[in-house]
């Protein structure tokens, strides 16, 4: 089952069952512990990252329709339960809360997001098996109580390094990471934009070839997997110039400004290509199968949800849909 988010719409494989008449899972309701609660857009800074400060807290994108949800729902609620404080679980009816599921960038349901410190720190979409949901939270009570410190300040400065332009020793700090630790999520995806934004784009295809199916579901690895796309888009890109020249001439030369963005996004110039795309669907919302927007939502996938740019331009982007 698919959640799609275009022009205020939904696509799923059915009705809601709550709609259809039909009773409550019991999902998304609050009875499932004093660590457990709903939450909505209006209460999402407060509900996640203002609790996050203080404890991990997992988000868990679910519908009464979603079948996967019924079963990854309650084994979430039991372990978060299980752990007694130590991390929290909020969860958000994307049925409800169209606008924050945008924001998110939720295309599919099960999706599930950890946060800690304000910020996401780890996530995965799908149905994944026991044993990884189990993980996840483990991985998250560890961070809250403060273990492996030095870890998270590892990871935390290859970050920066690769934010900085420094990705050859980005890249040398998460291969030592994944050589003592070879499933590290964080790593793992921190790798492969190293490795695109050396241009090494081969080796990132032929890496994420080899992922196991539940390391290719997380959102960190599904994020740097669309990055990849986009540059190899890029890689195909003409000059700047030459489209600029275009567009003097042909300001509705909608083909002319869609190739500068991806010239811009080749260039690392993300906020111009982001403004270019804006204008298309400024201009006209429809042009090649709405091609700008679904262009916009790679761009989103690839920044991050959390992304400054990211949440601003789908503020901008959703002021335009329902202008």
């Amino acid at each position: 089952m698919e959640f799609l988010i275009g022009g205020g719409k939904k696509a799923s494989s059915g009705k809601s069952p709550l709609a259809a008449g039909g009773t409550s899972t019991g999902l998304g309701s609050a009875s499932g512990g004093k660590w457990i609660k709903d939450s909505d857009t209006a209460s999402f800074v407060v509900d996640v990252m203002e609790a996050s400060m203080q404890v991990p807290v997992i988000v868990d994108f679910w519908a009464p329709w979603c079948g996967p949800c019924k079963t990854l729902g309650p084994l979430l609620e039991k372990l978060v339960n299980e752990a007694k404080g130590a991390v929290r679980l909020v969860k958000i009816d994307v049925d409800k809360n169209q606008e924050l599921a945008m924001q998110m960038r939720i295309q599919s349901i099960p999706a599930v997001y950890a946060f800690h410190k304000g910020r996401p720190v780890d996530g995965f979409v799908g149905a994944v098996a026991d044993s990884q949901v189990k993980s996840f939270v483990a991985r998250l009570i560890g961070a809250g109580a403060g273990q492996a410190p030095g870890l998270a300040e590892i990871l935390a400065e290859a970050k920066n390094l690769l934010a900085a332009g420094e990705a050859p020793s980005a890249l040398a700090v998460y291969q030592d990471v994944l050589g003592a630790e070879p499933e590290n999520d964080e790593a793992l995806a921190g790798l492969l934009r190293c490795l695109i934004a050396l241009g090494q784009l081969a080796q990132a295809q032929a890496m994420l070839a080899q992922l196991p199916p539940e390391q290719a579901k997380l959102a960190a690895v599904q994020s740097a997997k669309t990055a990849l796309e986009l540059a190899l888009q890029a890689k195909e890109s003409g000059s700047a110039a030459e489209f600029n020249r275009k567009l003097e001439a042909n300001p509705d030369d909608h083909q002319a400004r869609f190739d500068l963005a991806m010239a811009f996004y080749a260039a690392g110039n993300q906020e111009a290509a982001v403004e270019a795309l804006l204008e298309i669907f400024r201009r006209n919302r429809s042009w090649n199968d709405d091609a700008a927007r679904k262009q916009l939502i790679k761009l989103f996938e690839a920044f991050g949800p959390m992304d400054p740019l990211t949440i601003s331009a789908r503020k901008r982007l959703s002021s335009l849909m329902f202008a």
